[in-house]
């Protein structure tokens, strides 16, 4: 199996910048990582709706078989052999969080320190804004019983029960410090994910009770994330349970998948594009990629190879990384003119996944958000990329 070093990787990227049209801006939600910085780095209970269809010739559609639970082993499947599955799987959007069961109390006012070391004061929470790149911050509000207190939402924010309220995000990830002003938030929860800082700190300023959580996305700090929305919300207990309830659903999928990988990891890219631009890099293991991929029995090709950050993509790094499969977000991939247009970028067509037009499409807002749904996301991408739903 192919293998390559992270240095030849990293002057194959110095060199492939220099040229690329990379006017526009990288996602936000690490900062870019430049390759002279990456030579010195190197479910107990599953949710309905996350099957994927694999189709040979393009984008797959969500199964309409509502009777599978996600609970097949390997021996009652007749799966493929992942590395013969051609054509794109598009992953279904996750359904809407429930909030934890049981009889917890909330207790206000409270008195936060929050991520970034800020005393915070909550009297009310009737009125929520939770704020965030990937989305995760409004499913965990809403999964520990406060979802109907959300007054508005980021683009992110795809749930199901928030689609009619305001937008406060303008042109794409920017927030609108007059709309969310307008909706008069009794308390903000955000991370420096989204932005800029100087709207975050007009809206601190401004007397609005602002708790900032852990920006990093990932399954380390998944828990610890999820207490301090807890916490902010005056729901401490709820929060614990919350905890013991995803880590439980996580560890069960995590052991499920387990019996879908092939004994050889398949090596995956995660690629992020944004029409038919200058947007378009690799997502490296600091964006929370290693954790979903490595979760799902396969391998992060670009962490193998030093990438921790987010590079540039360009034909030479594409090559060298060669991926089996490529993962992307399900919006990105539209914007370039879906699959023709993605096999159109420099260095795609000439890889294995590209050969193969093996693409696996995930919602934005669930392909890196992890959160309270983590063990459902890793169970409908990990069922995407081994072809489960074909063989069930």
């Amino acid at each position: 199996m192919k293998r390559f070093f992270a240095l030849g990787l990293v002057s194959v990227l110095l060199l492939g910048a220099c040229g690329s049209d990379t006017d526009s801006e990288a996602p936000t939600s690490t900062p870019t990582q430049t390759a002279e910085e990456t030579a010195t780095e190197q479910a107990t209970e599953t949710a309905t709706g996350t099957d994927a269809e694999h189709t040979d010739d393009g984008v797959g559609e969500p199964t309409d078989d509502s009777s599978s639970d996600g609970e097949e082993g390997a021996e009652d499947l007749d799966l493929p052999d992942p590395y013969s599955l051609t054509g794109v799987s598009e992953v279904p959007e996750l359904p809407d969080p429930q909030p934890i069961e049981g009889d917890f109390s909330q207790e206000l006012p409270v008195t936060v320190v929050d991520h970034e070391g800020n005393e915070v004061t909550v009297t009310d929470t009737s009125r929520i804004l939770a704020l965030d790149l990937s989305g995760s911050l409004t499913r965990t509000v809403i999964a520990l019983g406060h979802g109907d207190s959300i007054v508005g939402r980021s683009i992110s924010s795809t749930e199901e029960q928030l689609a009619d309220l305001p937008v406060v995000t303008a042109e794409g990830h920017s927030l609108n410090a007059e709309a969310i002003l307008n909706l008069r938030p009794t308390l903000i929860i955000a991370d420096r994910t989204i932005g800029p800082p100087e709207v975050l700190q007009q809206l601190s300023d401004s007397g609005i009770p602002v708790v900032f959580t852990d920006p990093d996305h990932t399954l380390e700090t998944n828990s610890d994330r999820m207490m301090e929305v807890a916490e902010a919300l005056g729901v401490p207990e709820a929060g614990e349970a919350l905890v013991e309830s995803t880590e439980a659903s996580v560890d069960a999928a995590i052991e499920e998948i387990s019996a879908w990988a092939p004994e050889e990891p398949m090596d995956v890219a995660f690629l992020y594009v944004r029409g038919t631009a200058g947007v378009f890099f690799i997502f490296g293991s600091d964006n929370g990629t290693s954790a979903l991929i490595e979760s799902i029995g396969a391998n992060d090709i670009a962490s193998e190879n030093g990438i921790s950050g987010t590079v540039p993509a360009n034909a030479e790094s594409l090559l060298l990384l060669n991926p089996d499969v490529i993962f992307t977000m399900t919006d990105g991939l539209e914007s370039t003119n879906g699959v023709d247009g993605l096999l159109a970028r420099p260095g795609i067509s000439d890889t294995t996944a590209g050969k193969n037009q093996r693409i696996i499409a995930i919602p934005d807002g669930m392909s890196l958000s992890f959160g309270p749904q983590t063990a459902e996301v890793f169970l409908a991408v990990a069922r995407a990329l081994y072809g489960v739903d074909d063989a069930a």
